[in-house]
């Protein structure tokens, strides 16, 4: 029987029931594919990443949804760095991620919480059709393309209250190369911030995501685009839980702030 450390983390959460559910594995080197898998669908939140060590103390990241790898994760990146610096006694206040296709990540622990440094993605103005309308249940008012297809609506009300045929929105995507089946659906404003939002992303398994880095990272690329704005507060307002979450555009990075707090700890045996 093999055992593995286990941590599950809510990630863009200050406390318990917030934000989004991540598992985070550390593990001496990755096993097959397959089995990186099961134990994600064995998980059946989000993400669970699996960190293993690298060179000079850093670490290679891969994130898996109980269906499929994914190119990029923010909240199982904060947790696995909360995991790292809360749990298993990591010295310093950055932790540098290795990653397959994201490029190099890290994650600055600071006085309220933790600051990522992700990169920015490309976007560009994006068509409307009548298919993502009618999937959306609402037709936006502006959408651009990028790793998520991003829809703006006219207010956050309109946001809170879709209800998507998500069977619908999978085969869906941007004229502009995107993933497909992944959806932002954003307005300007909301209760003190910027942006409100919500993800639905049954490209990558999951039907709406809590709390989700990796489309804050397309976001803040769209608000520095269609606002001229680089500095976002945002809330992501999954129902019954929400995240709020602070972006900054610097360059051709994204920095996001966010806290995370430990809620089981104990062994996966495989």
């Amino acid at each position: 029987m093999t055992e593995y450390p286990f941590f599950q983390i809510d990630a863009f959460a200050s406390k318990a029931f917030e934000g989004n559910q991540a598992c985070v594995i550390p593990m001496d080197s990755f096993p097959d594919d397959d089995v990186l898998l099961a134990i994600a669908a064995e998980n059946n939140v989000a993400e669970t990443a699996y960190i293993v060590p690298s060179e000079s103390g850093r670490w290679k990241i891969r994130w898996f949804t109980p269906g499929l790898e994914v190119p990029l994760c923010g909240h199982a990146t904060l947790a696995s760095a909360h995991a790292l610096f809360s749990h298993m006694n990591v010295d310093g206040t950055q932790i540098v991620f290795e990653t397959r296709k994201a490029g190099e990540l890290t994650v600055d622990r600071t006085e309220t919480g933790y600051l990522m440094d992700f990169p920015a993605p490309p976007v560009a103005e994006a068509a409307i059709t009548d298919e993502i309308s009618d999937a959306l249940g609402v037709r936006p008012i502006a959408a651009w393309g990028g790793p998520f297809y991003a829809a703006m609506f006219d207010s956050p009300e309109t946001v809170k209250a879709l209800a998507p045929d998500i069977k619908a929105l999978k085969a869906l995507g941007s004229d502009v190369p995107s993933d497909r089946g992944n959806f932002g659906c954003f307005a300007l404003g909301g209760d003190d911030v910027d942006v409100t939002s919500r993800v639905f992303a049954p490209g990558s398994g999951i039907d709406e995501d809590p709390a989700t880095g990796s489309w804050h990272c397309v976001l803040a690329a769209v608000m520095a685009q269609s606002q001229d704005k680089t500095d976002v507060r945002c809330f992501q307002a999954y129902p019954g839980r929400g995240a709020h979450i602070h972006t900054r555009l610097d360059g051709d990075r994204v920095k996001i702030a966010g806290r995370a707090v430990t809620v089981i700890e104990g062994i996966f045996r495989l």
